[in-house]
């Protein structure tokens, strides 16, 4: 297993941006790769929409094998929710029905809230997501507008 120590970077894409099919609002989808000392090592997709009443940002992390056509076997994916208070970032892992991204077979396993928590690879899925909401500009601007 990695540990925190190692040095994490992402691979920021423009920005996918579209109208919202439910509400006419904007809708951002991001997709990042993660690197660590150099090497593949993990994937999040993240969605948002600036006219939703419910303000979080639905996010999956894929962490495992993604170096040169690896399988989605050798991965595990955890659906989270970001949302934002006056004071703090917030972040918990929801199940997998409740993700955008349940029927993605890239992603790997995705897990339900309970078997993730329990994960030996889950402090590592935390580690990304702090670095998501500290890094992530588009992620970051929209929680501090949805505080």
């Amino acid at each position: 297993m990695r540990t925190h120590s190692s040095v994490i970077s992402v691979d920021y894409e423009v920005p996918k941006v579209s109208s919202c099919d439910c509400c006419g609002g904007k809708t951002t989808r991001l997709t990042r790769f993660v690197y660590q000392d150099g090497d593949a090592y993990a994937v999040y997709y993240a969605l948002f929409s600036d006219n939703h009443p419910e303000r979080y940002v639905s996010l999956i992390v894929s962490i495992g094998e993604w170096a040169n056509d690896a399988p989605p076997s050798g991965r595990i994916a955890v659906p989270l929710r970001l949302w934002a208070t006056e004071d703090d970032f917030n972040v918990t892992v929801t199940d997998a029905a409740e993700s955008p991204w349940r029927d993605v077979e890239l992603l790997g396993r995705i897990l339900d809230r309970e078997e993730a928590l329990a994960h030996p690879r889950i402090k590592e899925v935390f580690h990304i997501t702090d670095h998501v909401v500290a890094e992530d500009v588009p992620v970051k601007e929209y929680l501090e507008r949805a505080a």
